[in-house]
């Protein structure tokens, strides 16, 4: 039995993604736990996700594991025997605290990593590295209590995140990675999306992908709503497609200040760009559709350009390691347009 842990909905997607690319029998045999988070859009596109696996004929088992203080301890007890049971466990947040307590109980041999986005990428990184792991947007200082106390469970985690003799590591990603020596990496071309959904209907304007940047402390949110401002204007944008994390007071200035249409998506962008309409150009900041939405909408003439962060968006608070990170995302992208970034001048702060 596979056996997977997702807690987002393109971890979800991309475990459907895994099993299309294995095929045959053993690839129905899969149950997924949802471990679902607290925000009300990611819990609805979890739901939306569920049904689509289930119409795949996977199981799919959706379990409350945040809310009180007990609700850890009833989780890891609640899934303790199906962790142990299963032969193949298929995660899609190696970053995730809920995720490295289960694999302090897993006795499969296999293990597979499925994309979390462009967190992949840090992740294979830092085991390239050898270095402890740390979410890419984190500052990497010293240890909390909460960290002290976790750490022999990170600790035995990366440990499970390095192939033996005795157990197999993959990662499935569409993203570009140079793996350690011994893991495989198997390559995500987003085929049961192309399969299921589309071709779109294209129409004559663009459309913008948000991004929750600000809300994870890394852009400061005056020059990101400057910048989504001028590029709206600057490509004729008429839609904004915004992240499931991005908070509802920043959305109501982004419409008042730019006019956009703001769409709050009930499916992962791939699936909504799949299905269409979308517009004959999506325009991004650096981030994981740059890289998947190329493959979803392949064959459909949609051409995806992404605007760098400027240094200057930065807040201070920012982890040093944000800019070379970000730069990379977008660096490492194939098949999208580059844009220079918006620089923020009095003239275009006076029009918002």
């Amino acid at each position: 039995m596979n056996l997977a842990f997702v807690e987002s909905p393109v971890q979800l997607l991309n475990v459907l993604e895994w099993t299309h690319a294995r095929g045959g029998p053993d690839a129905t045999a899969t149950t997924v736990v949802v471990l679902p988070p607290v925000d009300p859009m990611s819990r609805g596109q979890l739901r939306r996700m569920a049904e689509l696996a289930r119409d795949e004929g996977i199981t799919v088992r959706w379990q409350e594991a945040r809310g009180d203080a007990g609700a850890p301890l009833k989780t890891l007890r609640a899934l303790a025997g199906l962790v142990r049971r299963a032969e193949h466990i298929v995660i899609g947040d190696p970053f995730s605290r809920y995720v490295q307590l289960l694999l302090t109980m897993v006795r499969a041999r296999r293990l597979t990593v499925v994309d979390d986005g462009t967190a992949t990428m840090e992740f294979v990184a830092q085991l390239a590295r050898g270095e402890r792991l740390v979410r890419w947007h984190r500052r990497g200082g010293s240890k909390g209590p909460r960290e002290l106390v976790l750490a022999p469970v990170t600790a035995a985690a990366r440990r499970r995140f390095t192939p033996t003799a005795n157990h197999t590591v993959e990662v499935f990603t569409a993203m570009p990675v140079e793996a350690p020596p011994g893991i495989v990496v198997t390559a995500n071309e987003f085929a049961w999306t192309r399969t299921r959904f589309g071709p779109p209907l294209i129409t004559r304007g663009a459309d913008l992908v948000g991004t929750s940047l600000v809300e994870t402390g890394v852009v400061d949110p005056v020059p990101y709503q400057e910048a989504v401002f001028s590029l709206a204007r600057t490509h004729n944008a008429t839609r904004y497609f915004a992240h499931r994390r991005e908070s509802a007071e920043k959305l109501h200035a982004l419409e008042a200040a730019t006019g956009l249409e703001i769409v709050r998506p009930d499916l992962p962008l791939e699936l909504i760009a799949r299905r269409g309409p979308i517009g004959h150009t999506v325009l991004s900041f650096p981030s994981t559709v740059v890289h998947t939405l190329p493959l979803a909408l392949a064959g459909t003439g949609v051409k995806v350009a992404v605007c760098d962060i400027a240094p200057e968006w930065l807040r201070e608070s920012a982890s040093p390691r944000a800019q070379g990170f970000l730069s990379g995302v977008t660096e490492t992208a194939r098949d999208v347009q580059r844009l220079a970034p918006w620089r923020v001048t009095s003239t275009a702060v006076g029009e918002i």
